[in-house]
C-alpha cells in the first residue's frame, strides 16, 4: 500500500479534489491567527503534546485546520470528525485529508453517516477528546465505554456542551475531566458574541440577499450569541425585538435599546427570526401560524431542535430551495415562510463561520487547554473545569501584542495598594 492508499483508508471527504482550494483557505486563515501560529512555533519546538492521540469532533472549517495543524505540530496524533452535517468545508477536509490528516467529515451527511464518522475517529484509542457540543464524549460514554480507561480528558467549545457536560458531572456520569474552553472570557466575550453576531448575519444576507435595514429583527434569546446577532442587526439599521425567559438577560435587552417581549406577541410582527438559546421548541406551530408573509427563520444554535420544523413542515402544503440554503414553505393560506439552512447552524451551514481573527482566540484556548491537560489531569475529578485565568490572560496578551496595541501595568506601589485592606477614606 501507498502512503497515499494509507491515508485515503484513514479517511473520509466528499472531493480530495478540493484540496487545493482547501489549502489557499487554510493559508489565508494562519495569515489572520497570529496567536495560533505563535503557539505553533513554541509548541513545535517544544513537542508539548507528543504521544498524544487526539479526536476532534468540531466544525471543520478553514479555522479548525489551523488548530489540527498546530496540535499535530506539537507532537500529537489526530482524528477528526465534524460536528454538525452542513457545517463541514469539503475544500478544507480534503486538504487536510492531502497532508495526512485522518478526517471523516463531508457536507450534507445523515444522521447515521455523522455517528459513523465519529466511531471511526475513536477507532485509534484516543487519550484526549476535543468537543464541540458533547457529541464525542457522549459517543465516548454510550457506545465506547471501553476506551475511558485509556482517556486522560477532554475539553468543550460551546456553552451547550458545557450545560450537557455539566449535567452528566451533576449525574455522576462523567468518566473523565473536562475543561470548559468556551467559559475562558477570551472565547465566549469575543467568539460567541462578536464571531457570532458577524457571521449569522453573512449567513443570512449569503442565503437571501435580503435588506435588513428597517426590518423587525427577532433574537431569542439574549446571552452572548444573541446579544451579538442583536448588536450586528441594529448596526444594519434593524430594529431589534428580544425574547428571553431570563429575566436580567431581558432587562440587558432593555437597556440596550431593544424591544422585549414574549416569542406569542414576536411571531406576529417580525420578519426576520434567529433563535440562539440552546433550546428545543423556541418557535412552533402557533408561531408559524401567525407570521407574515415572507418571515425569514433561522437557527445559530448548536442543534436544530429550536425551531420545529415538523410544525412548519405540517402547515405547509409544499415547499421549495428558492436559493441555497432557502427554502420556501407555502401555508394553507398562501403565506410563505423561509427557512435558512434546514433549521442548521446559519453562521455555518450559509457563510463560513466565525471570521479567522476571532477563532484565533478560541482555539488558541483548546490548544492550551490540550496541554492543561496533559499536565494535570492525574490530579482532577471527573468534573468540567473553567479555563485557568493565567491561561486566559496569556492569550488576551499574545493578541494584543499581535494587534500592535499597548496596555499599562500597575506599579509596585499600586500593586501594594490593590492588594490591601488597610487603606480607607483619605
Amino acid at each position: 500500500m501507498t502512503s497515499k492508499q494509507a491515508d485515503a483508508a484513514r479517511s473520509k471527504v466528499a472531493d480530495p479534489g478540493l484540496a487545493a482550494r482547501g489549502r489557499s483557505k487554510i493559508d489565508w486563515a494562519e495569515s489572520r491567527m497570529p496567536v495560533m501560529m505563535a503557539l505553533r512555533e513554541e509548541h513545535s519546538r517544544l513537542q508539548s503534546l507528543k504521544g498524544m492521540r487526539i479526536a476532534g469532533c468540531l466544525h471543520v472549517t478553514k479555522e479548525t485546520a489551523v488548530l489540527i495543524e498546530t496540535l499535530s505540530a506539537a507532537g500529537a496524533e489526530i482524528s477528526w470528525s465534524g460536528c454538525n452535517p452542513l457545517s463541514t468545508q469539503d475544500d478544507v477536509a480534503a486538504a487536510l485529508a492531502a497532508a495526512g490528516v485522518s478526517i471523516y467529515a463531508w457536507h450534507g451527511m445523515n444522521v447515521e453517516e455523522f455517528y459513523w464518522c465519529i466511531d471511526r475517529t475513536l477507532d485509534f484509542k484516543p487519550t484526549l477528546t476535543l468537543d464541540d457540543g458533547a457529541d464525542l464524549i457522549f459517543s465516548v460514554h454510550n457506545r465506547h465505554p471501553n476506551l475511558i480507561a485509556g482517556i486522560v480528558g477532554g475539553t468543550e467549545e460551546t456553552t451547550t456542551g458545557i450545560h450537557r457536560l455539566r449535567a452528566m458531572a451533576a449525574d455522576g456520569a462523567l468518566k473523565y475531566p473536562v475543561v470548559a474552553v468556551n467559559d475562558a472570557e477570551t472565547k465566549w466575550d469575543f467568539d460567541n458574541v462578536y464571531g457570532t453576531g458577524q457571521s449569522s448575519l453573512d449567513g443570512i444576507i449569503r442565503a437571501t440577499s435580503v435588506l435588513l435595514a428597517g426590518k423587525n429583527f427577532v433574537v431569542a434569546g439574549y446571552g452572548h450569541c444573541g446579544k451579538g446577532c442583536a448588536m450586528r442587526a441594529a448596526g444594519f439599521g434593524a430594529s431589534v425585538i428580544a425574547t428571553e425567559i431570563k429575566a436580567t438577560a431581558a432587562l440587558k435587552a432593555t437597556l440596550d435599546g431593544h424591544r422585549v417581549m414574549t416569542m406569542d406577541e414576536a411571531a406576529a410582527v417580525g420578519d426576520i427570526f434567529i433563535t440562539a438559546t440552546g433550546m428545543k421548541d423556541v418557535i412552533v406551530k402557533r408561531h408559524f401560524e401567525v407570521m407574515r408573509d415572507g418571515a425569514i427563520v433561522c437557527n445559530t444554535g448548536h442543534y436544530d431542535c429550536e425551531i420545529n420544523i415538523g410544525d412548519l413542515a405540517a402547515l405547509s402544503t409544499g415547499k421549495r430551495e428558492i436559493r441555497d440554503n432557502c427554502e420556501e414553505y407555502t401555508l394553507r393560506d398562501g403565506r410563505r415562510i423561509y427557512l435558512l439552512a434546514q433549521g442548521r447552524l446559519v453562521n455555518l451551514a450559509a457563510a463560513e463561520g466565525h471570521p479567522s481573527a476571532v477563532m484565533d482566540m478560541s482555539f488558541a484556548n483548546q490548544a492550551m487547554a490540550a496541554e492543561y491537560m496533559l499536565k494535570h489531569a492525574k490530579h482532577m475529578e471527573n468534573q468540567v473545569y473553567t479555563m485557568p485565568e493565567e491561561l486566559d490572560r496569556e492569550i488576551a496578551r499574545l493578541k494584543l501584542i499581535a494587534m500592535g496595541v499597548e496596555i499599562d501595568t500597575l506599579t509596585e506601589e499600586q500593586a501594594a495598594y490593590l492588594n490591601a485592606w488597610e487603606h480607607g477614606t483619605i
